[in-house]
């Protein structure tokens, strides 16, 4: 049998449904670093950091794709020198023809992302955002449809996701009315002849949908409609839509205190140790957690009424200020995000399954934490 390897847009598809672009912040540069995404891929590396040990790491193990949740390129570039470890990490790429993918914020903020599988990790439950940063805003689609087609249309609609209010589907108003129309020269019309006026019996369908799965339903739209030219217009709402976050608050099955969940902190995530902020012996019911450099939302876990923060990066002066209002800090380090690796590598694995490809994951097993314990 002969190996069928999957499509690198076929992979950053998938990865777009799981941490979808429009989620990451204004400043982030997601998506395509390095290399094309017009290739069949052998191998796919989930990493959390692109360093040249891990470029190293791919070529050795035969990657020619790199999904990481840390980007390699934040600033735009003026050079690539090779006489240093940036430029040499990206000539690397190149020459090795390997794709360079990342998602940032976006895999931050995406339910099942990185901030849901560090609660998960810590053993949190009743999960909630921390802190709401966006949101999936409604739009109204109003679409003309001959009435022999509505069934057919209002379904695909549905289908694709327009009109869910609630725990209700394929929500949808409906207007009949006449609709008029002369095909002109060079058309291809599905009613009527060229030159001549048309009236044909019409319904007029309006439906809501987030403006994330907007290009789903166009699609289904067009492809369910019967005539060549498709009438509609699309209205944005100030209706509330889905709001979406950074960071996670939940309870702990059990109690325990500060001091106790800094060392099962240590022993989960094989770290030398943590810095801590408080009191050691404070009781510990509910947590708040934040991926990555979390210094601009400990205001959030504090009005939410955590017991203890628990994030990277935290700057002096924001861990005074927490300090002396009582709130309790662990920070174990960004590098924590490495949690990441797993749960992608396995949503990646599942996806590759179904699809019956050959192509393979590798998790990087580079370390890639700057700091030490000495």
């Amino acid at each position: 049998m002969s190996e069928n390897y999957v499509h690198a847009q076929e992979i950053i598809q998938r990865i777009d449904q799981l941490a979808p672009k429009w989620m990451a912040m204004d400043w982030d540069p997601i998506g395509l670093q390095v290399g094309s995404r017009n290739k069949r891929v052998k191998k796919i590396m989930v990493t959390l950091d692109v360093i040249e040990p891990v470029i190293d790491e791919a070529i050795r193990e035969g990657v020619d794709f790199i999904f990481a949740h840390h980007p390699l390129l934040f600033k735009p570039l003026k050079k690539i020198d090779p006489d240093t470890s940036h430029g040499r990490t990206i000539q690397k790429l190149i020459k090795h023809d390997i794709t360079l993918y990342a998602a940032h914020t976006n895999l931050d903020v995406a339910v099942g992302g990185v901030n849901d599988l560090l609660a998960d990790a810590i053993g949190m439950t009743d999960t909630e955002v921390l802190a709401d940063t966006m949101e999936d805003k409604l739009k109204k689609l109003v679409v003309f449809v001959p009435e022999t087609h509505a069934d057919a249309v209002r379904d695909a609609l549905g289908n694709a996701g327009a009109g869910f209010i609630g725990n209700y589907s394929h929500c949808t108003f409906n207007t009949p009315g006449t609709g008029t129309f002369m095909p002109r020269e060079g058309t291809d019309p599905y009613i009527g002849e060229q030159g001549k006026m048309e009236y044909v019996d019409e319904v007029k369908i309006e439906t809501l949908y987030p403006m994330s799965i907007e290009k789903d339903v166009m699609a289904a739209l067009k492809k369910a409609h019967p005539y060549e030219e498709v009438a509609y217009d699309l209205l944005v709402l100030d209706n509330s839509g889905e709001m979406f976050g950074v960071g996670r608050i939940g309870k702990l099955k059990g109690e325990t205190t500060v001091g106790e969940l800094a060392q099962q902190l240590k022993e989960k995530f094989g770290l030398d140790g943590v810095r801590v902020v408080g009191d050691l012996d404070k009781k510990v019911k509910k947590i708040a957690v934040s991926g990555g450099e979390g210094n601009d939302f400990i205001s959030n876990a504090m009005f939410k009424g955590a017991d203890v923060y628990i994030s990277g990066d935290i700057k002096y002066h924001y861990a005074h200020d927490a300090w002396m209002e009582g709130m309790a800090i662990i920070d174990p380090g960004h590098n924590i995000e490495k949690v990441m690796i797993d749960g992608v590598a396995d949503i990646l694995t599942e996806w590759l399954g179904e699809k019956g490809t050959s192509t393979e994951i590798y998790r990087s097993k580079e370390h890639t934490d700057p700091f030490k314990f000495v």
